[in-house]
């Protein structure tokens, strides 16, 4: 069994995703942004990017490990 994708080489390749930033953000594109792919082998997954480079890679999270890494910095 192939390990699973944590990354895709540009958010481009992300199609139909919808990116959403923080209500927090001041719109300097200082930030990040994430999406939840619906569809394919990356449906249920967190697509994270940074908002300076949306066409740059972005990292791939489990609910779970989301939950996690959210967890940890607060």
């Amino acid at each position: 069994m192939p390990a699973p994708l944590r990354t895709v080489p540009s958010s481009l390749a992300l199609h139909g995703v919808r990116w959403l930033r923080s209500s927090y953000s001041t719109g300097a594109n200082n930030c990040v942004e994430t999406a939840r792919p619906s569809a394919g082998p990356l449906a249920g997954l967190l697509a994270v990017r940074d908002s300076k480079v949306p066409d740059g890679p972005a990292l791939l999270f489990s609910p779970g490990r989301w939950a996690e890494f959210v967890t940890a910095v607060r």
